[in-house]
């Protein structure tokens, strides 16, 4: 497997279970029956486990377009260090994100999600002979 797959697969494996520590708030804070079921007027999460939340939606949305573009570059037989790199640099900045985004560091948060950014561009770049 080469580096682009094996970090579209850790990235993958990190977005997939991120759910886990906020839904153990959840279950904490509501108890098991609120939690499975659809409460009109729940009790709030912990703030941490509100921002993880929030940081594993964005991760969602990022996932759709890097897996895209790591596909695309793939289907293509594109492989250079630059973009494996790129898939480097994206997962590590996506783990950075995480973190900052649930321990409330708001510069390391934007810090690493423009980083993310700019790794997808780089792939999208590298596609398209740019």
């Amino acid at each position: 497997m080469n580096t682009q797959l094996q970090y579209l697969t850790y990235v993958t494996l990190l977005t997939a279970v991120m759910w886990v520590p906020y839904i153990l708030n959840e279950i904490l804070v509501r108890g098991v029956v609120v939690a499975v079921g659809y409460s009109k007027d729940p009790k709030p999460l912990a703030p941490w486990a509100a921002r993880m939340k929030a940081a594993h939606y964005n991760a969602v949305e990022n996932l759709a377009v890097f897996a895209t573009l790591v596909l695309v570059a793939h289907a293509l037989h594109m492989s250079s260090h630059a973009i494996a790199m790129s898939c480097v640099v994206y997962f590590w900045a996506r783990v950075a994100h995480v973190l900052a985004y649930t321990f409330a560091i708001p510069w390391v948060r934007t810090l690493a999600f423009v980083v993310g950014f700019l790794a997808q561009l780089c792939i999208a770049w590298h596609i398209l002979g740019w």
